[in-house]
């Protein structure tokens, strides 16, 4: 028995990096997957991520949506429960980074941050209540990140947004564990992603790991084997957490 038979989960930002790897690691288990990507430069890629699902034996569809849109969130979410019957596991993935100085930042910049990375959870976790309420089951997983445990030097905005997903993650938990649905976050540290490609070569890159205990960026992958544990009835008795995925960079 895989550990996702049969389940359908929701991934946000699904058509890349961390997203893709939750998507894959999904759909090996049994999962059936619906995912979002934002830009039309995704949409041959995502096309090919649900042919790669549905060759695993499961129903895949790619939906072009942006989570930090209140009406996006809520077609979305319309539509995956008409298209796939119901919603039991959302991974709130979509994310973005536009890092600088606070004395450099833009209204623009934090806002642009704030809507992607974390109004977008309260969207869709808002579409998500009435479905799992009324099914009295869920699981859900939003994306935070060490930097919004620790905070960093020119990522007040990044860091901002992902405290903020804590902290909603914590109070959704006590809202609605009476429904048995499980709201937990993820804080991954420093990724092998397009987003941190900047920081993975040179001596940048070694500074960087020098102050990792594991020695290394956890990859996609590592990532998306935490979302799956949350996900399946191996974390059935976890909420309101925070599970940092970052090889110790926080110890």
């Amino acid at each position: 028995m895989k550990l996702l038979e049969n389940k359908v989960a929701l991934v946000t930002g699904g058509s890349r990096g961390i997203g893709e790897a939750i998507v894959l690691k999904f759909a090996s288990q049994g999962c059936h997957i619906a995912f979002t990507y934002i830009s039309d430069s995704s949409a041959e890629r995502s096309t090919k991520l649900v042919s790669t699902c549905e060759a695993m034996g499961v129903k895949a569809k790619a939906y072009k949506s942006d989570a930090g849109k209140f009406a996006d969130a809520e077609a979305l979410v319309n539509a995956v429960v008409s298209d796939f019957g119901t919603i039991d596991v959302c991974v709130n993935n979509a994310g973005i980074s536009r890092d600088n100085l606070l004395m450099r930042m833009t209204e623009q910049q934090w806002d642009e941050v704030m809507e992607t990375n974390l109004k977008s959870v309260f969207n869709i976790c808002k579409q998500l209540m009435r479905p799992m309420m009324k099914a009295r089951n869920g699981a859900i997983i939003n994306m935070s990140s060490v930097i919004g445990e620790m905070g960093n030097a020119g990522q007040s905005s990044y860091a901002a947004s992902k405290a903020g997903v804590i902290g909603f993650t914590k109070s959704l938990a006590k809202e609605v564990g009476s429904r048995n649905i499980r709201v937990n976050a993820i804080a991954p540290g420093f990724v092998e992603t397009d987003m941190t490609s900047y920081l993975q070569d040179g001596e940048g890159a070694e500074k960087f790991k020098a102050g990792i205990p594991l020695g290394r960026f956890a990859s996609a992958e590592d990532i998306a084997n935490s979302c799956l544990f949350l996900a399946s009835d191996l974390g059935n008795y976890i909420t309101g957490q925070v599970l940092s995925v970052c090889g110790g960079l926080c110890i």
